[in-house]
């Protein structure tokens, strides 16, 4: 359980860096330059997935709670939601019109949909602390930024891409969730 939560805490907090302190992302990449900067965060990324990966497998589940939902078409709309939201923070479409923080927000839906379902010690610490981090996340740039500036209008295409993309990675997610995960998204498949 301790690589989950080391995995998890150094995931957000390279996520909250820019967000909490601009000016020492600014010194970095004053130091560092732009490109060396975004390798020295995706190596610090891809090191906190490697002990999230790590820990889950070595953790023991130990239940906390009983999740007050099993595995329903309710639970894999959070999902698809918020795997739409995910993928529409790239896209310069509508969504963003409508959602602040879409990337963030996904992640909310979709950390909340597995805490409905999971009540595991290390559900728990990953759902929980990822859900957790998007909503400070959210907190920090918003008082970062300053008030919201809606997006004009954009034509509908650029909506249709983020529901393909977020849709087909559901699909994927979900045929292929026994065997990435352990367990079945819905039982029985």
């Amino acid at each position: 359980m301790t690589l989950l939560i080391i995995g998890i805490v150094t995931w957000s907090l390279a996520h909250l860096l820019p967000s909490v302190l601009p000016g020492t992302r600014d010194e970095l990449v004053g130091k560092l330059g732009e490109n060396r900067y975004r390798g020295l965060f995706a190596l610090v990324i891809i090191g906190s997935l490697v002990l999230i990966v790590l820990g889950w497998r070595r953790s023991v589940p130990t239940a906390l709670y009983t999740p007050p939902f099993a595995a329903n078409p309710v639970i894999s709309m959070l999902v698809l939601v918020g795997l739409i939201l995910f993928f529409a923070s790239r896209a310069p479409g509508n969504i963003k019109r409508f959602v602040r923080h879409p990337q963030m927000t996904g992640t909310i839906l979709w950390g909340g949909a597995h805490l409905l379902t999971n009540g595991s010690t290390r559900a728990v610490a990953l759902f929980g602390g990822l859900t957790l981090w998007a909503i400070v996340e959210i907190l920090m740039c918003n008082r970062r930024d300053g008030a919201w500036q809606k997006p004009a209008p954009a034509a509908l295409k650029y909506d249709v891409v983020p529901v393909v993309i977020g849709s087909v990675t559901f699909a994927a997610v979900l045929y292929f969730h026994r065997a990435l995960f352990g367990v079945p998204a819905i039982p029985g498949l």
